[in-house]
């Protein structure tokens, strides 16, 4: 499904999907269906600020998702060649390989089809919501115009069920990124799909691609949902949902109130008469505990292990392989048996080429590889890491009959983490001291599951200001017991002495890291723990431009 060889992919059109969009979205201005936050005020540097507050000295109004600033940075990108799409979210029932599951996807199949675009294009997407619940449709490692970032209540409102929503920006940055909704726990259900930005200068040399996206699974079986997941994990208490909660914050209702509280209590699933059993799930790599939820199933590219897919290539073929951890709640240690990678970019970005035999990916990070294939047939081992369970794909050269694999060594072999990795000279970061650093303190237990930044669970209200032009540090402290992959929409980071640009590292228990960033995006930006369960549960904030 998500095999190209490297001839098909470039210099040819890009198939698209769909009709015209709504006349709304043949401007680069503001979108009429979508509704700001215009008139905040903040206070001092480096703290949240609360919407409406007084700020200490003269006020500063927050930038609009739907501001002139925000049109003026898309201009300076430029349009290209437009690229029109469509996405249907809709229920379906899905083949996963063991069983088939009712769940919800883009298209009826789960990863959703890729959208494949050049850097310099625009890309017009019209997400149409044939869901029970609205929805909105994020697009993660982009940097894109603010006001189709797809953050209910902050930046759009959500789509409600049987409406239509037409996204349109220039993807300028090439890379690997994927779409997935902002709304609540749907995330963890089918609705993910990738999205590449092909460089129209790339400079690697391969021969076939492959695009292969990870996920951990539970919806449909048993009973399960990722909704009656949140309810047992939180005892009840639900979550911080951007669905109809969204809506709410983008229409000005009070949060809070009794009438509200008991109206979201009333919309809640039930949780499961009986909680799901704990199982041990420990990773001296992640620092202890690797995860909060148990999953009857691992996915590569929508298939558990009992009917993989197979990629075929010849002996001696240089693959680009492209890797996307779409997991709720689990990361995920991958080796191809039998061969070394050479790791070239890391969410998105390119790095000084190194050698491993496995790769470690949180929630929300990508890697793409180079491999050069040996002869015979190879498992692309995918270890749930500290859960006990796997998945795979297969390689072949030659052969169809079916193969039991043993564990691969490189499993056990050499493993590459991010901060092992140095940005490519052209992408790194020039020195500079910050000129604003904001501490980030990752607070909550899985006791309580009272996940929160600075000990504030997330209120689309609050703030951390910067101005544009500034090179701001973003100084990330877990103090808690479980690791959290942290990922900033519509800008990458450096990580510490020339590492890698990324949008989403990992912090282990009780470390610290600093990231930096150029304040060049204007807009209203999250910041959150890409585990679904804890982001849901009060673990985000919002990055805001000072006008």
């Amino acid at each position: 499904m998500h095999e190209k060889t490297r001839r098909a992919m470039l210099g040819t059109g890009i198939a698209a999907a769909g009709s015209g969009l709504l006349a709304a979205c043949g401007s680069p201005g503001p979108h009429p269906r979508t509704a700001g936050h215009d008139g905040m005020d903040s206070n001092a540097m480096g703290a949240p600020a609360r919407a409406g507050a007084p700020a200490e000295g003269a006020p500063a109004e927050y930038i609009s998702p739907h501001g002139p600033e925000v049109a003026a940075t898309e201009q300076r990108r430029g349009p290209g060649p437009v690229r029109t799409f469509r996405l249907t979210a809709t229920a379906t029932t899905l083949d996963i390989g063991a069983r088939k599951v009712a769940s919800w996807a883009y298209e009826d199949q789960v990863p959703g089809q890729e959208i494949r675009v050049t850097a310099g294009d625009t890309i017009a997407l019209t997400l149409a919501n044939n869901l029970p619940q609205p929805t909105t449709l994020h697009w993660h490692g982009i940097r894109l115009r603010n006001d189709m970032d797809g953050v209910p209540g902050v930046t759009q409102r959500p789509v409600k069920t049987g409406a239509a929503f037409d996204y349109r920006f220039t993807a300028f940055y090439p890379g690997t990124y994927w779409v997935h909704p902002h709304s609540g726990v749907q995330l963890d259900r089918g609705l993910y799909a990738p999205l590449i930005v092909e460089d129209p200068k790339e400079p690697l040399k391969y021969d076939k691609e492959w695009v292969v996206v990870l996920d951990d699974w539970l919806d449909g079986v048993g009973g399960r949902t990722p909704d009656t997941e949140l309810e047992r994990l939180g005892g009840g208490k639900g979550g911080h949902s951007m669905g109809d909660e969204g809506e709410r914050a983008a229409e000005g209702a009070a949060k809070g109130t009794a009438a509200g509280a008991a109206k979201r209590a009333a919309a809640r699933p039930a949780a499961p008469k009986k909680a799901a059993p704990a199982a041990p799930m420990e990773s001296e790599l992640l620092g202890g505990h690797a995860g909060d939820v148990t999953y009857p199933y691992y996915l590569v590219n929508g298939r558990s292990p009992e009917s993989p897919q197979v990629f075929r290539a010849k002996r001696g073929d240089r693959i680009r392989i492209r890797l996307i951890n779409a997991g709720g709640d689990t990361a995920f240690r991958v080796a191809l048996g039998g061969h070394r990678m050479t790791v070239t970019h890391t969410d998105g970005y390119p790095v000084v080429p190194a050698k491993t035999d496995a790769l470690l990916l949180g929630m929300g990070e990508r890697y793409d590889v180079l491999v050069t294939v040996k002869d015979g047939i190879f498992p692309l081992a995918v270890l749930a890491e500290g859960k006990g369970r796997s998945a795979m794909a297969v390689l072949r050269t030659r052969g169809k009959s079916p193969v039991k694999f043993p564990r691969p060594k490189e499993l056990d072999g050499e493993l590459l983490t991010a901060d092992r990795l140095k940005a490519a000279e052209d992408v790194r970061l020039t020195p500079k001291e910050p000129d604003r650093i904001i501490r980030m303190r990752l607070t909550g237990s899985m006791r309580r599951y009272d996940w929160a930044i600075n000990g504030r669970p997330y209120d689309p209200a609050q703030r951390y200001p910067v101005r544009a032009g500034e090179r701001v540090r973003i100084s990330f402290i877990n103090g808690t017991d479980m690791w959290h992959p942290m990922h900033l929409h519509g800008h990458t980071f450096g990580l510490p002495d020339g590492g890698p640009r990324k949008d989403t590292t990992i912090l282990r228990p009780h470390h610290k890291v600093n990231v930096d960033l150029d304040a060049d995006n204007p807009g209203l930006w999250m910041v959150h723990c890409h585990n679904v369960y804890h982001s849901e549960s009060g673990m985000m904030t919002i990055l805001g431009y000072q006008k």
